[in-house]
């Protein structure tokens, strides 16, 4: 089939970019041609279409989204302006599922997190009326973020997020989204978490990737390197990993960031950084030197995600909330010592699964730190559980799970 991915954004290292390539690379795999479509696009993919207008930051969209959260905004007007921007767009991705002989559409996430409201508008209304077969791969949903709690058009996120349609498959990626979305919508949806290609076999470590990193931090043989393979948004609770690395008393040690700030501006990263020089702690913002992994092809000369496991000590993840975990499933991958928050999505589905990480509830303890020292000095121990965690991996979080999975919605939807 010819199957068009649609997002607002197919670019950078934001987990929906991530899952949106996973899933297309087993697409493909499975025989599919796979076209995209979306308001930001990574270069040298020639299979992508650009239309900035369906970006979340595109000034129009981006005026009449806020207006839509604004309590002293006018909800006719909001309706109004994005009745007109939606209308605007349905042409052109009409335009681009005819040029492209589309046969089916998987919407990532615009259906879920009301960031370019007439974009969602728009694909419910050239799915409704044109009765094309669609997945809406949500990854998280407005009721999730605080700052979307108050909306002043609810009509428009009772009708769009996500639509309520016969031809639509809705998918969630984990189980309290799906049971929650059931309760608010009553519309079912497939849990399916977020995977990693662990048919490629277990990575080799990697000498020369890990002394070439180092040396571009400024570090030589000594100190442990501590990766936070995130976003630097709040949520992300990176003054946890501080606090640890503060703790270890490695005065050689460095905390290096490997993913942007800015989506939700950069007060954030300033806050870290303050966090960061009082606790004596060598924090590295280091986003300009990691581009998207694409196929294992960065641009260079910077490095891609994989340089960062390769080289890592200690990947930290101690977040306060996460849809699932791509950056604890990349850790599983490459067999790298994680310490992990115990957040919601966590307890619910991936802990229950036995995986041993080093765990806290929301604060760095003594406990902590000893944990982090053993499977730190500890060689045989850490390979002990990084073969663990890997088989569990494979078995859960695979390709071979999604392609399953892909294959039978597939069959339902294009009878």
């Amino acid at each position: 089939m010819r199957i068009g991915m649609v997002a607002t954004r197919i670019a950078g290292v934001d987990g929906v970019t991530f899952e949106t390539a996973k899933w297309e690379h087993v697409l493909e795999r499975m025989g599919h041609e796979v076209r995209l479509l979306g308001g930001e696009v990574d270069a040298l993919r020639p299979n992508a279409r650009l239309v900035p207008a369906m970006h979340f930051a595109h000034p129009p969209a981006a005026r009449v989204t806020a207006a839509a959260f604004d309590p002293d905004s006018d909800p006719d007007a909001v309706r109004t302006e994005i009745d007109r921007l939606a209308t605007q767009l349905v042409p052109v991705i009409e335009n681009w599922i005819e040029s492209q002989r589309i046969e089916l559409i998987i919407v990532e996430n615009a259906w879920a997190i009301p960031m370019q409201l007439p974009l969602a508008v728009a694909l419910r209304r050239i799915v409704e009326v044109g009765g094309m077969p669609a997945i809406g791969h949500h990854h998280d949903y407005w009721w999730e973020r605080a700052r979307f709690a108050s909306c002043i058009v609810p009509d428009v996120l009772e009708a769009v997020f996500p639509p309520d349609l016969p031809n639509v498959r809705h998918v969630s990626i984990n189980s309290l989204a799906a049971r929650e979305l059931r309760r608010r919508r009553s519309i079912a949806s497939a849990v399916v978490p977020n995977v990693f290609d662990f048919s490629a076999g277990r990575p080799r470590p990697h000498p020369a990737v890990r002394r070439r990193l180092r040396h571009e931090l400024g570090m030589g043989e000594r100190g442990l390197l501590v990766v936070q393979p995130t976003r630097v948004v709040p949520r992300k609770g990176i003054e946890l990993a501080i606090d640890l690395v503060g703790r270890l008393r490695d005065r050689h040690a460095v905390l290096l960031i490997t993913s942007p700030a800015g989506d939700e501006g950069l007060e954030y990263l300033v806050e870290l950084e303050r966090v960061a020089e009082s606790h004596g702690v060598n924090l590295q913002y280091a986003a300009d030197r990691f581009a998207p992994d694409l196929e294992g092809k960065p641009l260079r000369p910077a490095h891609s995600l994989h340089d960062a496991y390769l080289a890592a000590d200690l990947v930290t993840y101690p977040s306060l909330y996460e849809g699932y975990g791509n950056a604890l499933v990349e850790a599983i991958f490459y067999g790298r010592p994680l310490l992990v928050n115990r957040y919601s999505v966590y307890e619910a589905d991936i802990r229950p699964l036995g995986f041993k990480f080093v765990e806290i509830d929301g604060a760095i303890t003594p406990s902590t730190v000893r944990e982090v020292r053993r499977i730190l000095v500890d060689a045989p121990y850490r390979r002990r559980v990084a073969r663990h965690n890997f088989a569990i991996g494979e078995r859960h979080l695979s390709y071979e799970v999604l392609q399953r999975r892909l294959a039978r919605w597939i069959r339902k939807l294009t009878p």
